[in-house]
């Protein structure tokens, strides 16, 4: 099980399922959505709000970078920036302690509290909304056969998830919309919509839940 992120390059492909990456949004749009997710208001940040928190929140500092890093790989004319946004991003997520590379494909929205020892492998997929606790590993799952094939796989996280601190959640699974993962948790198995799930191994203790969204994001919402 490798769950360390590293090093940055394109997602290799799961045999299983290949996941749909979350819809693009513009730089501001997407740092100011995760912000929101912290401070609420109702309305978008302004983009003097986003660089101060930026500069001044430390589980912040790291989406703001990572945003800042696709934003760049995006335009032909200022990719030859990007190494340089990879570095400073690197030096945020040291100093906050998690480990998030940047091209992790993360739909807008996304919370992160706390963030001690939050570690994310490149080629999980983040959907819009989803809050991540301290010590959450969203990680790569190998499956070796006799004959010695390999099968890879990493987790798709819906819109609307709630994860709580030190839940580990492995392999080429899909955590359903809505659906609230509990402190401790280990899920290697698809988790359906709205389910509340804890344990170790995890199990599904209540479906229909409502989603724990704090400042929800909303598309189109002051962007």
């Amino acid at each position: 099980m490798n769950t360390t992120g590293e090093p940055e390059r394109a997602p290799s492909s799961d045999a299983a399922a290949e996941p749909t990456a979350p819809p693009r949004t513009g730089f501001w749009a997407a740092a100011g959505a995760d912000l929101g997710r912290i401070t609420g208001g109702g309305h978008a940040p302004t983009a003097t709000r986003i660089v101060i928190a930026a500069l001044t929140r430390r589980c912040y500092r790291p989406l703001f970078t990572l945003r800042a890093c696709q934003a760049l790989a995006r335009r032909p004319g200022w990719r030859r920036l990007l190494p340089l946004a990879v570095v400073v991003h690197r030096a945020a997520r040291h100093f906050a302690g998690l480990d998030l590379p940047w091209a992790t494909r993360m739909a807008p929205g996304v919370r992160i509290d706390h963030g001690w020892g939050l570690v994310i492998n490149v080629a999980a997929v983040i959907g819009s909304n989803v809050t991540l606790f301290h010590g959450v590993t969203l990680g790569q799952r190998d499956r070796v056969g006799r004959d010695g094939s390999r099968i890879t796989g990493t987790p798709v996280i819906e819109d609307e998830v709630w994860i709580g601190p030190h839940a580990v959640i492995v392999g080429g699974i899909t955590v359903g919309r809505g659906s609230r993962i509990a402190a401790g948790a280990f899920v290697t198995a698809d988790v359906p919509p709205h389910s509340l799930v804890i344990g170790n191994p995890a199990q599904v203790v209540q479906q229909g839940v409502a989603p724990d969204v704090a400042n929800p994001w909303r598309a189109g919402a002051g962007t």
